[in-house]
C-alpha cells in the first residue's frame, strides 16, 4: 500500500519506529511530522496545544488534503495526532481513503492530561482506533468508533538487540538503573531506595528529574540526560537491574519499556501486572515486584547474583523475539485488521 502517515519523526520516537515497520513491510510511506506545525511562541502554543485550535492546526488539516489529494494513498494512519479536524477524516472518507488512529496515550484516563478536545471529537470518524489498553476500549465504543482493537506496545529490533557476547559484571557500571521519565511516584520510589543504600542511577530529561527530586537526591542520583537509541541500548547492556514502571495514571497494562529492556538482553525488573505476567513467565523470563518493600527485596535478592540474572535476561530475549514483541509483528497484526474492514469482512 502507499500510506499517508502523520507522526513524529524524531530519532528514539516509538512513531519513528512504526513508520520504519511499515517500509520494513514493503509499504510506500509518505509522512507529514506534527512537529513542524508548532507555534514559535512558547506561551501562544501552549495555549494552542490546550484548545486544539490555531492557525498551524488548520495549516496541519490543509497539508492532510494537500498530501491525500497529490499522493491519492490506499490509507492514512495518524500516530497520536491531535490536531486533525473531524471535516478533514470525512473528506478522506468521501475520497475512499480508510483512516488508522494508533494512540500510545489514554485521552480517558486519570492522569486528565490536556489536548485531548479535537480528538475525542474524531473518535466517530477514523475506521480503526488502536490502543494498548483494555480499559480504552469501552471508551472508545461509546464515543462512537467504527472499530477498536487492542496491540501491545513494542520493541524496534533495528535498536534494541542483545550485545554479540554477554556483559560482565566488571563491564557493567550501572547497578539499580531506570531511564525514562518521572511519572506518578517514581522519583519518590527511587529515592527512598537510593536512601536504603541501593545504588540507583536515573537518566532522562534533566529539567523533569530535577523538579521531581531532591536537590540532594538529584545530584547523587541522576546522570546523563536523555538517552536513545544506541546510548539507550548500551544503558540496557551495562546495567545489572533495569527498573521498568507502569505508568498507573495512564491506566498501563504494560510498558514499551519492558519489551525494550527484554529484546536488549537486560534483566528486566518490571511493576507486577496481568499484563507483564502474561507477557514474561514471572522469575524465568522477567521479575516482578508489587510496591516498595517487594522492590527493594527483589532488587537485594538479584543484585548479586549474576548467573540468576544473566539467565532470566537471555529467556526474556528469547520470549520477546519468539512471540513477536517487535514493531513489524504488531504493525502487520494493525494492517491486517485494516485489510478486513476494506474488503467489509468487519461491520
Amino acid at each position: 500500500m502507499k500510506i499517508l502517515y502523520a507522526g513524529e519523526q524524531a530519532g528514539g520516537t516509538s512513531s519513528l519506529f512504526r513508520r520504519l515497520a511499515l517500509e520494513r513491510l514493503g509499504h510506500t510511506v509518505v509522512t507529514l511530522d506534527p512537529r513542524e506545525y508548532v507555534l514559535k511562541n512558547p506561551l501562544l502554543q501552549k495555549v494552542a496545544f490546550r484548545l486544539a485550535m490555531g492557525p498551524e492546526a488548520e495549516r496541519l488539516n490543509r497539508d492532510v488534503m494537500r498530501f491525500a489529494e497529490q499522493e491519492n494513498p490506499d490509507l492514512f494512519w495518524a500516530d497520536k495526532i491531535l490536531l486533525l479536524q473531524p471535516k478533514t477524516l470525512k473528506k478522506l472518507t468521501a475520497m475512499g481513503i480508510p483512516s488508522v488512529s494508533y494512540m500510545i496515550d489514554n485521552a480517558f484516563g486519570p492522569r486528565k492530561d490536556p489536548g485531548w478536545r479535537l480528538y475525542k471529537q474524531d473518535i466517530p470518524y477514523f475506521d480503526l482506533h488502536v490502543t494498548q489498553r483494555d480499559v480504552s476500549i469501552p471508551d472508545y465504543t461509546s464515543r462512537g468508533a467504527k472499530h477498536v482493537m487492542k496491540v501491545q506496545t513494542a520493541y524496534e529490533q533495528t535498536i534494541h538487540f542483545p550485545p554479540d557476547s554477554p556483559v560482565p559484571d566488571a563491564d557493567r557500571n550501572r547497578q539499580v538503573s531506570f531511564i525514562g521519565t518521572p511519572y506518578d511516584d517514581r522519583a519518590d520510589t527511587l529515592a527512598r531506595l537510593s536512601d536504603a543504600g541501593l545504588p540507583v542511577l536515573i537518566s532522562g530529561n534533566p529539567r523533569q528529574w530535577e523538579r521531581a527530586l531532591s536537590p540532594e537526591h538529584y545530584a547523587r542520583i541522576f546522570r546523563l540526560g536523555e538517552l536513545y537509541e544506541k546510548e539507550y541500548r548500551e544503558a540496557i547492556w551495562r546495567s545489572k537491574v533495569n527498573l521498568s514502571f507502569l505508568t498507573r495514571s495512564n491506566q498501563d497494562e504494560y510498558t514499551h519499556k519492558s519489551f525494550e529492556i527484554a529484546a536488549c538482553g537486560g534483566f528486566l525488573l518490571a511493576e507486577r501486572s496481568e499484563g507483564h505476567q502474561r507477557k514474561f513467565a514471572e522469575d524465568e523470563e522477567a521479575v516482578f515486584f508489587s510496591g516498595f518493600d517487594e522492590l527493594k527485596a527483589k532488587i537485594e535478592r538479584y543484585l548479586p547474583d549474576e548467573a540468576a540474572r544473566n539467565r532470566i535476561a537471555a529467556a526474556g530475549q528469547r520470549r520477546a523475539v519468539r512471540d513477536g514483541y517487535h514493531n513489524d509483528h504488531q504493525v502487520e497484526l494493525i494492517l491486517e485488521q485494516v485489510e478486513r474492514i476494506r474488503a467489509g469482512r468487519l461491520g
